[in-house]
């Protein structure tokens, strides 16, 4: 049984106690137990480039922990009069500005939302479950447990975005290579998710840029640099580090059973 559930009971708990993850301009993780392998060490794919595949774990730093879960930055970045518009109808389940009528898409536990919507880019790297990597050449795939959601960055050699692209909840990525660092452009986003769970908004605008580096063997680092100019006044950056898995295998979560359960615990019915 993996190190961070204990039963199912937790593993339907922590759904609703979402790790943090992303903190406002967080330096990587030097501190680590083991001494960071050079990367000409990490393994490489048959084409060259560093090879992420695996299973990883998201850890919180503990320069990130006072944050309380719920926030990649102890900081409200700085919004425009349209951003402070949105943040103020926002509703969400968990943070300071928390509320029982909770209008979280995502998190299925309060309020008369159905939750289990998709979670769009970068809130997916904040669920405490892990995430899978598959390579292969001229495609970067990620695996995430929660709730299934699988995410293909296409590196085709172009840093251009189709034209006239549909809005949808996890964006239109392209992605290339610059040295050991995957670079993952997304845009084309819809307006109905959130930055985090604390409901940090962002318009149909939105911009986010992701560095993904493995600086040694153990070690995968997400960085991610948040563009809005609808929503912020600047741009604003986070942090994930993940840490390899090698003996797991992603399991089965299924968001719905998550409402079943929190329906029965308010009534009190809960096995």
């Amino acid at each position: 049984m993996r190190k961070y559930l204990a039963g199912h009971a937790m593993a339907l708990a922590a759904f609703l106690i979402f790790t943090p993850g992303l903190r406002a301009q967080m330096a990587p993780n030097t501190a680590a137990k083991d001494k960071p392998i050079p990367i000409e060490k990490v393994a490489r794919t048959a084409d060259g480039v560093p090879d992420f595949s695996g299973v990883w774990e998201g850890h919180m730093p503990p320069s990130a922990r006072k944050y309380a879960g719920y926030s990649f930055t102890g900081d409200i970045p700085a919004m425009t009069p349209y951003g402070k518009a949105l943040y103020e109808k926002t509703k969400p389940s968990w943070g300071p500005r928390a509320v029982d009528d909770s209008t979280d898409m995502v998190n299925p536990t309060t309020g008369n939302e159905i939750g289990c919507f998709p979670t769009g880019i970068p809130r997916i790297y904040t669920h405490p479950f892990p995430m899978e990597i598959l390579q292969v050449p001229g495609r970067v795939v990620q695996l995430f447990e929660f709730n299934h959601f699988v995410r293909q960055l296409y590196i085709t050699g172009s840093h251009e975005h189709a034209k006239d692209l549909d809005p949808t909840w996890m964006g239109d990525s392209v992605a290339w290579w610059e040295g050991d660092t995957l670079v993952v452009d997304s845009i084309g986003f819809n307006d109905k998710t959130w930055l985090d769970r604390a409901a940090l908004p962002h318009s149909d605008q939105l911009h986010v840029i992701e560095h993904i580096s493995r600086p040694n063997h153990k070690t995968l680092v997400v960085h991610i640099t948040v563009d809005d100019p609808k929503t912020y006044l600047h741009t604003w950056e986070g942090e994930r580090i993940y840490e390899l898995e090698p003996d797991w295998k992603l399991t089965e979560m299924i968001c719905e059973d998550n409402i079943t359960f929190n329906n029965l615990k308010k009534a009190g019915k809960e096995q």
